[in-house]
């Protein structure tokens, strides 16, 4: 481990209830790990209050809410005064939000009205705002570029488009988080894209629990019920891994990335 170099988590969701009986043991350890800040997104109106109290109990954590759309169906009619109230209430960002074309029996014009309302929200207030898109790309290309969209940029959480689109977003004010999974042979198409992305508009992420690393990586074997998940610690594998992809010192990818967080989530950050 390099006690002396900052790691910093782009997107994880520590909150998730899969992490509940290791929560403990996973925060001693990121601070062990050198992990200086975390963005921990929420997923869907009834884990914001989680989110809320975990950011309030550990000043290294950016709370992030807002409606995933997988989850919109549970959202009360009074889920966007009580989102701005969470903003008003503690230094904060907006996230997890976006579209999602692959996943069967969503209502995409319903995802496409709460993406909007929500990037209007992080546009009026310039918060960073952390953004899923599976097969969608055409329809967020049209939200960004239609809708007041936060000045300080946004980040694209495990981007999946083309190298083709890259130079199209990064003028609108994209960010690209890598997550460990994509250190997985599988995935070596998704790994070499980012050897197109300027190291400027790169950050890093775990995704926990979810997003797992090869296993010969993961050097926390955390497992519930036979299922390996993902600890947010991991973090320090990504960075190696990319530096390595990359061919980059790993001295070189932490000090950039520093600079990319602090730029995209500086003003919520309270550590």
């Amino acid at each position: 481990m390099n006690i002396n170099l900052n790691y910093f988590d782009a997107h994880n969701h520590l909150q998730d209830l899969r992490l509940t009986p290791f929560r403990s043991k996973i925060v001693v350890e990121i601070s062990a790990a050198g992990i200086k800040s975390m963005v921990v997104n929420a997923s869907s109106q009834e884990d914001w209050q989680d989110v809320l109290e975990l950011a309030r109990s550990h000043q290294w954590i950016v709370p992030a809410f807002g409606l995933h759309p997988w989850y919109l169906e549970s959202a009360t009619p009074k889920w966007r005064t009580n989102l701005e109230d969470l903003l008003d209430a503690i230094p904060s960002t907006i996230g997890e939000i976006g579209l999602d074309r692959r996943k069967r029996g969503l209502d995409f014009e319903k995802q496409l009205e709460f993406f909007r309302i929500q990037l209007e929200i992080a546009g009026e207030r310039d918060l960073s705002t952390s953004i899923h898109c599976i097969d969608a790309w055409g329809a967020l290309l049209s939200a960004l570029t239609t809708s007041k969209i936060p000045e300080r940029g946004f980040l694209l959480h495990s981007y999946g488009g083309s190298i083709e689109l890259i130079p199209s977003l990064t003028k609108l004010g994209a960010f690209f988080s890598f997550p460990g999974s994509y250190l997985n042979e599988t995935k070596i198409a998704k790994l070499a894209t980012f050897k197109h992305i300027a190291l400027e508009r790169i950050l890093i992420e775990t995704d926990a629990p979810d997003q797992l690393l090869p296993i010969e990586l993961d050097s926390y074997n955390l497992t519930s019920h036979d299922l390996r998940l993902n600890h947010p610690s991991n973090i320090i594998a990504v960075y190696k891994g990319l530096a390595s992809a990359l061919n980059i010192s790993l001295e070189k990818l932490c000090e950039q990335v520093e600079k990319n967080y602090r730029s995209l989530f500086g003003n919520c950050m309270r550590s």
